[in-house]
């Protein structure tokens, strides 16, 4: 056998050579996110997540992000129903009102379209799974935690009552979750006067404005702020800034928002509870593609098994990012990335 017959078989045999079987991923493959607020920074990691999780099924698969750029149900619901009607091989959606995509996602399946909800999750619809924070746990978390800013105010025994005031959106699920979880840890104390629970819609102006309007009113004093979204610990930390009163009322925001970090640093955010944005988009994807392809073998089809093979719930999980080990945190982070493009 010549020498380049020889050195031919050997490249085969040990799998140098590029294989000649062809992916199974199709010509034109396409996933998408369906998104919320999309110009929050939270929602940027979400797509880089997602985008990551396309590049690594191969070359052939395409990939679309669509949804409002802030907090607005009927656009995406609108946005959704567009991503179905071009028959991708499936689709990531979190729901800004459970119960309005409940019908929709149940449409989409019955199409044979796999769909997973991320981040909000609509749990009374026929979605495959849901990957995200533990919501109810992640507000448990956080009531212990402003217990623990609160302690020495709720032990003194000249304060009869302590002021929390909670900003959120009413109506988000994963909200919702989060504000109950906050309810029943801070529900623990007797003290502890939930004195009001505020709408942001999501937006740093409105929790600045919302925030401003109490504290320069005439009333009982606000002893803490408490944010479940990403916006919401920023605006209210801009706010205590432009009234002279920063570092004054411990804030607890929600996620790691590169403003909430400089706040942590320069005193205006206590502490953040960060989320896995990135882990939601990457992973989300991948179960997508393995129901697409039908690659968890427990049933012929995952399209009339009794029951869907992959997990019917992924907890991505949280930490909690303080003064203390924020230079780690922003440590282990890469650097900023470029931006998005397909």
């Amino acid at each position: 056998m010549q020498i380049w017959a020889r050195c031919l078989l050997i490249l085969v045999t040990l799998g140098i050579l590029p294989s000649c079987q062809k992916s199974y991923h199709e010509e034109n493959e396409t996933y998408y996110l369906v998104g919320m607020n999309l110009e929050n920074p939270y929602w940027q990691e979400v797509q880089r997540g997602f985008k990551s999780g396309v590049s690594s099924l191969g070359f052939e698969v395409n990939w679309e992000v669509v949804g409002p750029p802030v907090y607005d149900v009927e656009e995406q619901l609108q946005a959704f129903r567009g991503a179905v009607a071009r028959r991708p091989a499936g689709i990531l959606v979190s729901p800004g009102i459970a119960d309005a995509f409940t019908e929709p996602i149940n449409q989409a399946i019955e199409q044979g379209i796999p769909v997973i909800c991320i981040d909000s999750d609509a749990p009374d619809s026929r979605r495959i799974t849901f990957i995200g924070t533990d919501n109810y746990e992640a507000g448990l978390q956080g009531g212990e935690l402003a217990l623990q800013l609160l302690d020495a105010k709720l032990k003194n025994r000249r304060i009869r009552r302590v002021n929390v005031i909670l900003l959120t959106i009413p109506g988000q699920l994963n909200l919702d979750e989060r504000v109950r979880g906050y309810r029943e840890a801070l529900g623990r104390n007797r003290k502890i006067n939930l004195m009001a629970v505020l709408d942001d819609e999501g937006q740093v102006q409105k929790a600045y404005d919302a925030i401003t309007a109490l504290l320069v009113q005439e009333g009982e004093p606000i002893d803490a702020i408490i944010a479940v979204e990403a916006s919401g610990g920023q605006g209210a930390a801009d706010s205590l800034y432009t009234i002279d009163m920063h570092g004054k009322i411990p804030i607890i925001a929600m996620d790691k928002n590169p403003l909430t970090l400089d706040w942590i640093e320069r005193g205006g955010i206590a502490a953040t509870i960060s989320q896995k944005p990135y882990t939601m988009g990457f992973y989300g994807v991948k179960l997508l593609d393995d129901l697409h392809h039908n690659a968890v073998r427990q049933f012929t089809d995952w399209r009339t098994a009794p029951v869907y093979p992959v997990p019917s719930n992924v907890d991505t999980g949280t930490a909690i990012v303080n003064k203390e080990n924020l230079q780690a945190f922003r440590d282990a982070l890469p650097p900023p990335p470029g931006p998005l493009s397909m």
